[in-house]
């Protein structure tokens, strides 16, 4: 949250995206869209890593009130999206590469485990209920759409960790996983790269499909690995 008794004139860098945004989010729902636009534009590469960007800006930009911005902002903190600036507004944090590899080893000490309890534990057509996820991620990919990509696969990772039943393991998986969403020193996956992650969510279904333990582990801790993830 920007502190100080009184608002400053802002110094930070407004925010002006090159395409015309949404609609000024509905009153009912203003902090959620607003959350989830900030996400779409730092995955899709709108916010620039080391900018600073002001509330108030941000809140003229999509015709709400800064409060919701900041809100959203610290939620976005939270994730290591963000870093607060006191008396600025947030700056867009920069993930190093070994930060990423950090979060990759995380995921990949929770994920992997439990997928391979699960492909022990749950009939072979249970996988199946996965499979739009999956498709809506190759799709997303295809046309090179990283926020829309971003999104199924958060859905995918987090529809597969609540089949464990653990919520406290599906909320710390899925933000692990957004963590390593967010572009690395401003550069972004590319389309083939995109695909390629994409894919895995399709091959780690057939196996799991297929009852093929050993392959399923290896796939899973391929595809949470940091290689898979340069940026």
């Amino acid at each position: 949250m920007e502190q100080g008794t009184a608002e400053q004139e802002p110094v930070a860098r407004a925010w002006v995206p090159a395409q015309p945004g949404p609609a000024a989010p509905r009153r009912h729902s203003v902090r959620g869209q607003v959350l989830a636009a900030l996400r779409h534009a730092l995955v899709g590469g709108e916010l620039t890593p080391g900018e600073v960007y002001s509330a108030p800006a941000l809140a003229e930009r999509y015709g709400v009130s800064a409060t919701p911005v900041r809100e959203a902002m610290q939620q976005l903190a939270g994730e290591g999206a963000v870093e607060v600036v006191p008396n600025r507004g947030f700056r867009v944090a920069e993930c190093s590469s070994r930060e990423l590899a950090e979060l990759a080893e995380v995921r990949g000490m929770l994920e992997v485990p439990a997928i391979v309890r699960l492909a022990r534990a749950l009939a072979p057509e249970r996988w199946e209920e996965l499979r739009p996820l999956a498709a809506a991620g190759v799709a997303a990919a295809a046309r090179g759409d990283r926020v829309g990509y971003a999104e199924a696969d958060h859905a995918f990772h987090v529809a597969l960790m609540s089949l464990t039943g653990n919520r406290r393991l599906t909320e710390v998986a899925g933000d692990l996983l957004r963590r390593t969403q967010w572009p690395v020193g401003g550069s972004r996956l590319r389309t083939a790269e995109l695909l390629a992650d994409a894919s895995e969510h399709t091959a780690l279904l057939d196996a799991l499909v297929a009852q093929e333990y050993a392959v399923v582990e290896r796939i899973a801790r391929e595809h949470v690995s940091a290689a898979r993830h340069p940026h």
